[in-house]
């Protein structure tokens, strides 16, 4: 039975790659639960495979789980199809898509046609892995939980503080002054009411003021 190798890459993490050996007789399913075996997901949402050409480009839909539009448009199912079927270019490619609802995308393209498969192994087989495959809902070794988030930055929670001590920074809080800046302000305002005390020359005549005598008076 001859067998096919696949490179299985993530789209938009090229460095994360498996390489999956699939008997050609075997189905898209069985392809697309190896490629979940390799990657820590759990294989069961609804997925498709396109028939793509050299530019990744979508065409016939071969798909896992389809909803009720799929299903109204007939859509061949992986389950139904063997791999075989679909094979017509040493390189063939298909576009894959997993978890419509919060899907990856992947290439898989065909590497080489093995001739003879190994005795007593059991296919899909995964006979390359590089990288580690991205956390997502659905990655049942190391699900991903993620703390609820705020645009709001809690000042006395970040930096530790409990009320009673948030309660030492009312009086610089409630003002913008500083301590030193209220202090001279206040000596200013003395000076100005002392200023304003004997400077005040409204309701004089020049003729009323006191007038001091030279320095005999001394």
């Amino acid at each position: 039975m001859a067998l096919y190798r696949f490179r299985v890459t993530f789209e938009d993490y090229d460095d994360v790659t498996r390489e999956i050996d699939v008997k050609s007789n075997q189905t898209f399913e069985d392809l697309h639960r190896a490629i979940h075996q390799s990657t820590g997901y759990s294989p069961d949402y609804s997925s498709s495979f396109y028939i793509s050409n050299d530019q990744w480009t979508k065409g016939e839909e071969i798909t896992f789980m389809p909803n009720q539009r799929r299903t109204d448009r007939g859509v061949t199912l992986m389950g139904k199809v063997k791999l075989s079927s679909y094979i017509d270019d040493p390189h063939q490619k298909f576009y894959y898509t997993f978890n419509f609802d919060r899907p990856f995308d992947f290439h898989v393209e065909l590497l080489k046609i093995i001739l003879d498969e190994k005795a007593g192994t059991t296919y899909p087989l995964v006979v390359k892995s590089v990288g580690e495959a991205p956390k997502q809902f659905g990655n049942v070794f190391n699900p991903t939980v993620l703390p609820p988030t705020t645009e709001d930055f809690d000042f006395l929670n970040e930096m530790a503080f409990s009320p009673e001590d948030a309660e030492d920074f009312s009086e610089v809080t409630d003002t913008d002054e500083l301590p030193g800046e209220k202090h001279v302000a206040e000596e200013e305002e003395e000076e100005d009411e002392f200023g304003n005390e004997f400077a005040d020359d409204e309701g004089f005549d020049d003729d009323e003021k006191p007038h001091r005598g030279g320095g005999d008076d001394y």
